[in-house]
């Protein structure tokens, strides 16, 4: 059964909350300045605003929802408000949890808030449970075997055989333990009709993390990118 969080309110603040963190957060969790030195800046991948938070409470990552693009220039944070069932921190925590609880490698949602800025702005922020002793695919694709390479195709295959879309699959987004593969920042992700056993969605999510695999460095290490694509198409097939 998905663990359901109800909308706290303090003043402007809207937030929801994990029940197994209730009683616990307050509305300074979403500030990295109230973390002070627990709070760490993350430097791989994205673009910056999202933080590791540690601390007797949590060990978590605090990640702020920035624009990207041209957009960007005008206003780095805020979106405009569409309801609160529209906002973008709330829809990532509620797909994180259900996921969670189905039993998917993702990162626990710990809690998600907005806040308004004027009548038609908002900006927001999420926290998620920080993986441990895990790093991005990115920083050591090279390193994995072919098996390795072959199970996370398959874990792919699990996402995408339940409808799970995630709107941007790359190599910063995926992580690696020792224990499998996890997905990071479900931002603009979604769940589609799973009867779409062919559909074009799950091509692209692919591709995009091919495109995020051939922007990598592979002269450094003579890494042959062919071999280890074809490895996790195996997997994701379920060949060999």
């Amino acid at each position: 059964m998905t663990n359901t969080a109800n909308v706290l309110r303090v003043e402007k603040l809207a937030y929801l909350v994990n029940r197994d963190y209730e009683g616990l957060v307050t509305p300074g969790w979403f500030n990295p300045d109230y973390w002070g030195a627990a709070a760490d800046l993350v430097s791989s991948g994205g673009r910056g605003g999202a933080w590791f938070v540690e601390s007797a409470s949590i060990s978590a990552v605090l990640r702020k929802y920035l624009r990207g693009g041209f957009v960007a220039r005008m206003s780095e944070s805020a979106y405009v408000f569409l309801g609160e069932s529209r906002v973008r921190s709330f829809a990532e925590f509620r797909l994180l949890q259900k996921l969670h609880d189905d039993g998917f490698p993702v990162p626990k949602p710990i809690a998600a808030c907005y806040q308004k800025s004027g009548a038609v702005l908002y900006r927001c922020a999420i926290l998620v449970e920080r993986l441990r002793d895990s790093v991005p695919l990115a920083d050591c694709i090279s390193r994995l075997t072919t098996p390795r390479i072959r199970s996370l195709g398959s874990t792919l295959r699990r996402f995408h055989d339940a409808g799970v879309r995630h709107a941007d699959l790359n190599c910063f987004n995926i992580l690696v333990r020792e224990d499998g593969f996890y997905l990071i920042d479900f931002d603009k992700g979604d769940i589609k009709n799973t009867a779409e056993i062919n559909a074009a969605w799950k091509a692209a999510n692919l591709a995009r993390l091919r495109r995020s695999l051939e922007h990598l460095s592979w002269q450094q290490d003579a890494t042959d990118l062919e071999s280890l694509w074809a490895a996790l198409e195996q997997g994701y097939h379920g060949v060999g």
